[in-house]
């Protein structure tokens, strides 16, 4: 049976097993090629940032190289979390979260999702749940950027990385967010080309 997402120490015991196994497949070693591009995109570094699920967390390791220093990483497991404040000892070490995304509180300009929706068993709840949390975190007109997996899902409710389709994404999403685009990535790493969607999706104002 899949785990349950909202059980917090299930899933620090499932995901730090994950780590200490070195069971880490989605973990392609650098900050993925999209999401360094509309990194490279952005001028205010002052803006408030959160990467939720952010394991090694590259794209935050790029932020803080590149400036922005308002940037939380947020992860269940304190493995990846004590691993990133070694590689980075100049980072300020309460921006290193380690809380259930569904039980985190904040106000965000920006989140940046990389391998973590697709983290999580595709059960309506779970994602209904994701999209909801996702637009409490935002502060209005704050921006949902990433990468979803853009690939069939099998019914194994326990092999990951799952997928779905842009439009049943859509479905969970549209509730909370205006789309800014949402299309099959153009500069995907070449293990995932064909296979991943890029969005922006803007929290709406109420």
């Amino acid at each position: 049976m899949a785990e349950d997402v909202f059980d917090s120490e299930n899933q620090r015991a499932y995901w730090s097993a994950r780590y200490d196994e070195a069971r880490t497949g989605w973990d392609i070693g650098y900050p993925s090629t999209p999401l360094k591009t509309y990194i490279d995109q952005l001028t205010d570094k002052s803006i408030r940032i959160l990467i939720p699920g952010a394991g090694n967390a590259y794209e935050a390791a790029y932020l803080f190289e590149q400036g922005f220093l308002n940037t939380v990483i947020l992860d269940i497991s304190s493995i990846p979390l004590k691993a990133f404040g070694d590689r980075f000892p100049g980072f300020p070490k309460e921006q290193l979260v380690n809380e259930n995304f569904f039980s985190f509180e904040g106000q965000f300009d920006l989140i940046i999702e990389q391998t973590f929706f697709c983290s999580m068993p595709p059960l309506p709840a779970n994602r209904q749940a994701y999209a909801l949390q996702m637009s409490k975190l935002l502060k209005p007109g704050g921006k949902l950027v990433g990468l979803w997996f853009d690939i069939p899902l099998t019914g194994d409710l326990e092999k990951r990385p799952f997928g779905g389709t842009k439009e049943e994404y859509l479905t969970y999403l549209d509730p909370y967010f205006k789309v800014q685009t949402f299309a099959p990535a153009h500069n995907s790493i070449p293990p995932r080309a064909g296979n991943e969607l890029f969005g922006i999706f803007v929290r709406e104002v109420v």
